[in-house]
């Protein structure tokens, strides 16, 4: 059996000692080898790397598994949370004319024109798009629209 050269600058407990089997008669005469495998020596760093990356998997199965099963108790309860910005009206105050349906314009000369609001129709009030009016506050995951842009 050939031996392994030993590098003077490589020390490893596999490259320090060649293998050497151990002959021994068996009952029936016959040769049989032994061989001795030494186990692994870990050091602190490859015992770290080792547990990173125990860890890491652990993370990355668990996080969705967390989220699927929060999902799944949400689905279940129901929302009675009011609407933050209309406060559960369903309906929010037109920015443009603040509420009141028509807006002023100063001409020159110092004339004015009232007219009504283009942007609510002089109803003086929008539907909320964070809960599309009905003043409930919609859930995380059920205010993100989802669209397949392809």
């Amino acid at each position: 059996m050939a031996t392994v050269p030993v590098l003077p600058g490589l020390r490893s407990s596999f490259l320090s000692k060649p293998l050497q089997p151990k002959l021994s008669l068996s009952t029936s005469t016959k040769l049989a080898r032994t061989v001795r495998i030494r186990a692994l020596e870990l050091d602190q760093s490859t015992l770290l790397a080792i547990s990173v990356g125990v860890a890491s998997v652990a993370v990355g199965l668990g996080i969705p598994i967390f989220y699927e099963t929060q999902i799944d108790n949400a689905a279940k309860r129901e929302n009675t949370q009011p609407c933050f910005p209309c406060n559960g009206s369903g309906a929010q105050q037109c920015r443009f004319c603040t509420g009141k349906g028509n807006v002023t314009v100063v001409l020159s000369g110092g004339e004015t024109e009232v007219s009504q609001c283009i942007n609510c129709q002089g109803a003086g009030t929008l539907t909320c798009t964070t809960c599309q009016g009905s003043g409930i506050q919609p859930r995380y995951l059920d205010r993100r629209e989802f669209k397949d842009d392809d």
